[in-house]
């Protein structure tokens, strides 16, 4: 049997396995079973050795951590105090609270790490007080799916953990990676969120009395904690002090503090957050365990290495072949989670884009820049599903009041896709050199 056959064949049994209603990662495990009985006679050492090998790693050890941290903080009074402590310094900007929507799921998403814990746990604050100061619905809604997918740009990532595990690379330059492009996506934001106010000034509310600096300064004294978090977690990593995994472990003790220290902290709530850390977790190792297996099974049949040469002997230029995968991503974000995304698919995309010559760690980035837009493409967006929730709308609603930001997500993509040094690896080598 050649590879394009093969590979359809294995094509059709996991999307026949997904259909039913199999587990993914179940669904994974059994193509990639079907696969190995063609390139080897013995597939359940493989199987065995394939999950051993993917969720025993000290590396992989910082993704329960970094759950556990946003589960922690997912309980305490963090979002209402970043929206009290942003507020008083947006009053005179065009848009003026709505800029807090973006602000907040900025700084959350970089303590929380998840896409939907940042947009539920923001929205939960901030969609109350805008209805009470009379701002538009449709931008306030849009703005909050939205800006919730900071979340996983914004490291430290649930999703970039996976990826950099995933495709071998390093976790830390990841990361680093993501921050440029993650303050470009916020001021896109906060750039139409302006114009908008502009053309629409009936539909927002009159501007608020001035405050002084002092009265600003004391409001936003909320925001210390927060900072001193962020600070230990994320500049660690980048000055060398720790790997990703020690500052994951930082900062689940940090966040333990933060929620002592704001009186959020009993016995029911630290058990929720194990818990829910815990199922979380659990989930996400057993389809990259899946994963795994379904990778060595490809990697021996060899279909990896045959689709790349197919894609280069096709002669397609690098811009062709991310423009194609761009489309596979976006079609995939409608039925599937960001990490079922990323784990399906690394083992025949990887080949490609090093055939291509791209960076693996832009790559990474582009992938998450991918995986936001799917979080707010129906019908299985997940920040959709919880916008839905927290509003009582449609989701075709949400949806077309998630729409020019979802064009503010495209335009990002084509930005770091033009200039990937400037924007995206850049950075990190400048880091990391020193």
């Amino acid at each position: 049997m050649d590879h394009i056959t093969l590979s359809l064949l294995l094509l059709t049994v996991l999307c026949l396995l997904l259909g039913s209603g199999l587990w993914i990662a179940l669904a994974l495990a059994g193509t990639g079973y079907i696969a190995m009985l063609v390139a080897n006679p013995s597939p359940g050492l493989f199987l065995a050795s394939a999950y051993w090998e993917s969720t025993g790693s000290w590396t992989l050890a910082a993704l329960p951590m970094f759950v556990w941290m946003g589960e922690i903080l997912f309980r305490t009074k963090l979002s209402e105090e970043l929206f009290n402590g942003l507020a008083p310094w947006v009053r005179r900007v065009p848009g003026r609270l709505l800029h807090v929507n973006i602000l907040a799921c900025g700084i959350f998403g970089s303590v929380s790490g998840s896409s939907a814990a940042t947009c539920a746990t923001v929205s939960r604050i901030a969609l109350p007080e805008l209805r009470r100061r009379g701002y538009d619905e449709s931008i306030s809604i849009g703005s909050l799916a939205t800006a919730g997918t900071l979340g996983i740009m914004i490291p430290p990532s649930i999703i970039m953990v996976i990826y950099a595990v995933a495709a071998e690379v390093s976790i830390v330059r990841v990361f680093i990676a993501g921050l440029l492009p993650g303050l470009l996506v916020m001021l896109l934001f906060s750039g139409y969120i302006i114009i908008w106010a502009l053309l629409n000034p009936d539909k927002q509310p009159p501007p608020e009395p001035r405050l002084s600096f002092m009265e600003k300064l004391r409001a936003s004294s909320q925001l210390i904690p927060c900072g001193l978090l962020i600070i230990g977690v994320i500049g660690t990593m980048f000055i060398g002090w720790a790997t990703a995994t020690e500052a994951a472990a930082f900062g689940v003790l940090g966040s333990l503090i933060l929620a002592g220290v704001t009186g959020t902290l009993s016995f029911r709530s630290f058990f929720e957050s194990l818990a829910a850390a815990t199922r979380l977790s659990c989930m996400i190792l057993f389809i990259l365990a899946g994963a795994a297996f379904l990778t060595k099974a490809m990697a021996l049949t060899g279909i990896p290495n045959a689709l790349a040469q197919q894609v280069a002997s096709a002669g397609l230029g690098p811009y062709a072949i991310i423009a194609i995968l761009t489309g596979v991503y976006v079609i995939l974000g409608m039925a599937l989670d960001g990490v079922s995304m990323i784990v399906l698919t690394t083992s025949v995309v990887i080949p490609i884009v090093q055939l291509a010559g791209f960076d693996l760690v832009w790559f990474g980035i582009f992938i998450v820049l991918l995986v936001e837009i799917a979080e707010i493409t129906p019908p299985l967006g997940f920040n959709l599903f919880v916008m839905q929730t927290m509003t009582g709308k449609e989701q075709t609603e949400v949806a077309w009041a998630s729409m020019p930001f979802f064009l503010m997500l495209v335009i990002t993509v084509v930005l770091i896709t033009l200039f990937p040094v400037t924007l995206v690896t850049g950075l990190p080598e400048w880091l990391l050199a020193r």
